[in-house]
C-alpha cells in the first residue's frame, strides 16, 4: 500500500504546486498556498481543501469561497426532462416563457441552493422547455449550467494547458502563438532529451518552458534573453522540479558579437557597473561634506541642544552608512552571480556545437537568427515563429543569399475545432484566424575557402555549351 502511495504522490494536490484552474473554456494559473485568496473570474476563492485530492478534480465553491467536492453523483446527474417535443416552430420567443424573475432568481440563491436545484428551477418554471426538441433542451440545459453553476476544476500545467491559457487571456504576451504552433515548434526543431539547445523568446517564458518540459530535466538549454535581465514569468507556472533548474543557462544577447570575435571577457566586472559606483561614492562623499559643514555652521545654539543633535545626527549616520553597506553587499552579491552564470553560458557556446535553435519573439528575426546560426552544429535544425510572414520571407532570401542551410520551408498553421456529437456533428462557429508562420531549416558545413560566385561557375558544361549554340 505504500508503494501505491508513493506512486500517486505525483497525481495528487500538494501545497505550494502551482495550476490552473479551470471553468469552461477560461483558465487560469495559480499557487497553492494556505489561506491565501485567488481571483478566479470575479471570485474569491481558497485553495487549501484541494490539498490531497487529485488532478481534474471537479470542486463546488461554496459560501466565503472555500472549495466544495463535487461527487461523482452530482457531475453524472442529469436535469433533462422526459418529455421533448418535434421540432420548434411553434416556440416564438417573446421572453415570457419564463415564469421566474431575476429577483426570484436572486432570493432562490440566499436560501442556499445550488446551480444544479436552480436549473431544475428554471426547467419546471418554462412554459415551453416541454416543447423544445432534445437538442434544444440540452444545449439550453447547458447555457444555464454555464451561468448559474459554480464549479471550478484542477488541472496539472502542461504545454498544451498554459499556451491555451495565454492565448485565451492574453494573446499580445505570447506574439498570438497558438498551441498547435507551438507543438510544430517543438517537432521542427528535434527537441529531446540530452540536447543543448539556444532558445530566444519573447513569450513570457513559455516557448522556453515548453523546451524545458520536452527535454524532462535533461541537457542543457540556453535562454538568450535581451535586456538587463531575462522575464521568464511563464516558467514558473510549469511548476518544475528544482533539478530542472540546473539545466538552465542565460546569456544577454548583446554579448553575442564580442562572444564570436573572441573579445568577450567574462572574468572582469561590467565597467558600467564600475562608473555607477564610483558615481554614487562621490555622490555620497558631496552628501557627507555637505552635513559636516551644517552641523559646524549653528554656533547660536546652546551646548546641550547640539550635543543631543550631534548624538542623534551621528546615530542617523550609522544607521544609513549600513543601508548603504548591505545594499552594496546585494547588489555585489548579484553581479558576481550574473557574472557566473553568464560564464557558464559562454563555456557552453564556445564551443559552438548547440543541437538546436528556437526563435519567437516580438524583435526583427533576421539580425538574430544570423547571429545564433554560428553556434550550431552542421545538420542541425532551426525554427522561427513570427505573427507575421514579412520578417521570416526576409529571413528566407537572407539565408539562401548567405548561405549555410538547405532544407529551408516558410509554413503557416491552420486549426479549426469540430462539435463531435451524434446527429449534430459541425465545425464551430468561432475559430482562430490564423496561428502565425514558421520558418524551418538545417544548418550544413560551407566551405569558406570558395569565393561567393564559385557555385554559379562550376554549372554543369552541356547547359553552358547549350547557352552558347542558342545565342549563336
Amino acid at each position: 500500500m505504500a508503494d501505491n502511495g508513493d506512486d500517486d504522490s505525483h497525481c495528487r494536490i500538494k501545497e505550494g504546486d502551482y495550476v490552473v484552474l479551470k471553468r469552461g473554456d477560461i483558465f487560469k494559473a495559480a499557487q497553492i498556498q494556505l489561506k491565501k485568496k485567488v481571483i478566479f473570474e470575479k471570485q474569491w476563492i481558497y485553495l487549501d481543501n484541494a490539498v490531497g485530492h487529485f488532478y481534474r478534480t471537479t470542486f463546488e465553491i461554496g459560501s466565503g469561497g472555500t472549495l466544495l467536492l463535487k461527487t461523482p453523483k452530482e457531475m453524472e446527474s442529469s436535469t433533462a426532462a422526459k418529455e421533448a417535443g418535434a421540432d420548434n416552430r411553434n416556440i416564438v420567443d417573446d421572453g415570457k416563457s419564463q415564469k421566474l424573475t431575476r429577483d426570484d432568481i436572486e432570493m432562490l440563491k440566499e436560501q442556499g441552493l445550488k446551480g444544479q436545484e436552480i436549473i431544475q428551477q428554471l426547467i419546471d418554471n418554462s412554459s415551453t422547455f416541454k416543447d423544445k426538441t432534445e437538442y434544444a433542451q440540452d444545449k439550453y440545459i447547458k447555457k444555464k449550467k454555464k451561468k448559474y453553476e459554480n464549479t471550478v476544476m484542477i488541472l496539472k500545467p502542461s504545454c498544451r494547458i498554459l499556451a491555451m491559457m495565454y492565448h485565451g487571456r492574453e494573446p499580445g504576451k505570447i506574439c498570438h502563438l497558438r498551441h498547435d504552433t507551438l507543438a510544430q515548434m517543438l517537432t521542427l526543431a528535434n527537441i529531446h532529451a540530452g540536447s543543448k539547445v539556444l532558445v530566444f523568446e519573447t513569450c513570457s517564458g513559455l516557448v522556453l518552458g515548453a523546451v524545458m518540459e520536452r527535454m524532462g530535466g535533461f541537457g542543457s538549454v540556453i535562454q538568450m534573453y535581451p535586456g538587463g535581465e531575462p522575464l521568464r514569468p511563464g516558467v514558473d507556472s510549469f511548476g518544475f522540479p528544482s533539478h530542472f533548474r540546473d539545466m538552465l543557462h542565460e546569456f544577454p544577447i548583446c554579448h553575442v558579437n564580442a562572444l564570436l570575435t573572441g573579445t568577450l571577457n567574462t572574468k572582469t566586472k561590467d565597467p558600467s557597473i564600475d562608473s555607477e559606483k564610483s558615481v554614487l561614492t562621490a555622490k555620497d562623499v558631496q552628501q557627507n561634506k555637505a552635513d559636516v559643514e551644517q552641523q559646524g555652521s549653528p554656533e547660536e545654539q546652546s551646548r546641550e541642544a547640539s550635543s543631543v543633535a550631534n548624538t542623534s545626527d551621528d546615530q542617523e549616520k550609522e544607521d544609513r552608512e549600513k543601508r548603504k553597506e548591505a545594499k552594496a553587499q546585494e547588489r555585489k552579491a548579484k553581479q558576481e552571480e550574473k557574472r557566473k552564470k553568464m560564464a557558464a553560458a559562454a563555456a557552453l557556446l564556445d564551443g559552438r556545437n548547440a543541437d538546436g535553435l528556437v526563435i519567437a519573439g516580438r524583435f526583427h528575426p533576421c539580425p538574430v537568427l544570423l547571429g545564433l546560426l554560428k553556434f550550431l552544429a552542421p545538420s542541425r535544425p532551426f525554427v522561427v515563429y513570427s505573427q507575421h510572414k514579412e520578417p521570416l520571407i526576409e529571413c528566407y532570401t537572407k539565408l539562401k543569399e548567405v548561405g549555410g542551410t538547405v532544407s529551408l520551408r516558410l509554413t503557416d498553421t491552420w486549426l479549426r475545432h469540430y462539435q463531435v456529437m451524434p446527429n449534430r456533428t459541425h465545425p464551430l462557429l468561432l475559430m482562430s484566424g490564423g496561428g502565425g508562420y514558421l520558418l524551418s531549416g538545417t544548418t550544413v558545413a560551407v566551405d569558406h575557402s570558395k569565393p561567393a560566385g564559385s557555385l554559379r561557375a562550376e554549372e554543369p558544361a552541356p547547359k553552358r555549351l547549350k547557352l552558347t549554340n542558342t545565342e549563336g
